[in-house]
């Protein structure tokens, strides 16, 4: 199960990075940059995330602990909420085009997109992000895993709090009608 767990997930993870640095080629020029220190500290929050469902042993036991029992139905469950969350960001992605990009800016006329699958969830590649992590996390069964999705979402919650400042600068009341209308999370924000 260890090696098919290392693979799968491994082959999910490098595939979604692939396409996400493939397709970061086709953008439009930025006009505004989050500062440096800002992408910085999200990057260790991600990074440390990462190490923490990626090393095989912790310094700190308790994260080693399981929570989850060790078994197929575990395994594929978290495998199959991964594969979600990936398609999920995936697709938004696809949707943003050219105004995509991987640190909070904004393009040169850049666009509000609330048609497709931003006419249902604001933020949709912060929510499949996180999910795809718990997902992770649900196939590990230990309880590192929700430590890192908890580093996760508070590294894309800062992000997103950046960005819906910013649209609200750059698109005022078209931004404010858009974020009463459709939801962070549908049901919950």
């Amino acid at each position: 199960m260890t090696f098919i767990y290392n693979c799968l997930f491994v082959a999910m993870w490098l595939g979604y990075r692939a396409y996400w640095s493939a397709m970061s080629a086709s953008v439009k020029a930025t006009e505004r940059l989050e500062p440096a220190s800002s992408r910085l500290a999200r990057l260790v929050l991600m990074a440390r995330a990462i190490a923490l469902l990626c090393l095989p042993r912790l310094p700190l036991p308790l994260l080693d602990e399981r929570f989850l029992p060790r078994g197929t139905r575990t395994f594929w469950s978290g495998a199959a909420i991964t594969a979600c969350g990936l398609l999920f960001s995936v697709r938004a992605r696809r949707h943003l085009g050219s105004n995509w990009s991987q640190a909070v800016t904004l393009k040169e006329g850049h666009g509000l997109i609330t048609s497709g699958p931003y006419a249902l969830v604001r933020h949709r590649i912060y929510a499949g992000l996180p999910l795809a992590i718990l997902g992770s996390a649900v196939a590990r069964g230990e309880w590192r895993g929700f430590v890192a999705a908890a580093l996760v979402f508070i590294a894309l919650w800062r992000k997103l709090r950046l960005e819906e400042r910013w649209m609200r600068e750059l698109f005022g009341a078209s931004y404010e009608a858009y974020s009463r209308k459709v939801a962070l999370v549908p049901y919950i924000l």
